[in-house]
C-alpha cells in the first residue's frame, strides 16, 4: 500500500515540516552529491550511523564493504553525532523521494497539533529514540544506517494516536493491477507498523535484512506515539476541533 493523501485539512502553514525537508534535500545535493560517487560513500561512513562502530564492538581499521567500489574504514573512535547525522542523510534517490513523501502527508497535520517549536524537538527525539531502538537490536551490525525513516515513524505513530479516523487514501498493487482504497488511519498505518515489526524479527542480534533499520521504524513509532501527551497542543487542538466542526470533517478532529 502507498498512501498519496489523507482527509485532513492543515491549520497552521507546516514550516518544521518544509524545513526538515528542505535540509534532508540539501543534505542530499551538497553533501552526498546527488547519489554519485564518491561523495555517497563518503557521507554514508562519515557521517552514518554504524552500530559496531558506534557501541565500540569493532576494531578500529575494520573495512566494511558497500559495494564493489566503495567501502567504510571504522575509526578508533565511535562518532557521538552520528545518531544526529545519520537522520539527514540517505542511500538513493527512491530512499530520499518516499522518506520526505511521508514526512509532507503525515507531518503538517502533527505539527498542526504541537506547534513549530514542540513539534522540531519531537521529530529530532523520535529520531533519536529510532537510532536507540535500532543499535540495542542489532549492536554488532557492521552495516551503516541512513535515513529519516525513524523519525518519520515517530510522526506516523503520533498521527495514529491524534487521527485515528482520519480517511488515508492508498493504492493497492495486486500484480500488475492498481487499486485504490480510503482507509481509517489506524489501519493503514496499523498495517504498515506490524510490516515493520514482522521484518525486524530476523534481524534482532544481527544485519538489518536488505540493509532496511526495520527496529529503527518500530522504535520511531512507538516513540511518537508514547511523546504525544507530552507535545500536543491544547489550545491548537481545540482550533483543530472547531475548524473540523466548522467544515464537517469529523474524522480530522484530533484526540
Amino acid at each position: 500500500m502507498f498512501p498519496y493523501r489523507d482527509d485532513n485539512r492543515s491549520v497552521l502553514t507546516p514550516l518544521v515540516t518544509l524545513a526538515v525537508i528542505a535540509v534532508n534535500v540539501a543534505c542530499w545535493v551538497f553533501i552526498q552529491g546527488f547519489g554519485t560517487e564518491p561523495a555517497l560513500s563518503q557521507s554514508v561512513c562519515q557521517l552514518g550511523l554504524i552500530p559496531a562502530e558506534f557501541l565500540g564492538r569493532a576494531p578500529a581499521g575494520t573495512a566494511i564493504r558497500l559495494s564493489d567500489h566503495a567501502a567504510c574504514v571504522l575509526g578508533s573512535a565511535p562518532t557521538w553525532y552520528a545518531p544526529f547525522t545519520s537522520m539527514f542523510l540517505h542511500g538513493s534517490w527512491f530512499h530520499l523521494l518516499s522518506n520526505m513523501w511521508f514526512l509532507y502527508l503525515f507531518g503538517d497535520n502533527v505539527e498542526d497539533a504541537m506547534g513549530h517549536l514542540r513539534y522540531g524537538v519531537f521529530y529530532l527525539m523520535t529520531g533519536l529514540a529510532a537510532a536507540a531502538v535500532q543499535l540495542t537490536a542489532s549492536p554488532g551490525s557492521a552495516l551503516p544506517m541512513v535515513g529519516a525513516s525513524g523519525a518519520i515513524s515517530g510522526v506516523m505513530g503520533a498521527y495514529v494516536i491524534l487521527y485515528p479516523l482520519v480517511r488515508v487514501h492508498t493504492l493497492v498493487f495486486l500484480g500488475i493491477f492498481i487499486t485504490r482504497v480510503a482507509l481509517p488511519a489506524y489501519l493503514m498505518l496499523g498495517y504498515w507498523f506490524l510490516l515493520q515489526l514482522l521484518g525486524g524479527l530476523p534481524a534482532v542480534g544481527g544485519h538489518a535484512p536488505g540493509g532496511v533499520a526495520f527496529w529503527a521504524h518500530v522504535g520511531g513509532f512507538l516513540a511518537g506515539a508514547l511523546l504525544i501527551p507530552f507535545f500536543k497542543d491544547p489550545a491548537l487542538l481545540a482550533r483543530r476541533r472547531r475548524a473540523a466542526y466548522l467544515t464537517g470533517s469529523r474524522g480530522s478532529r484530533a484526540f
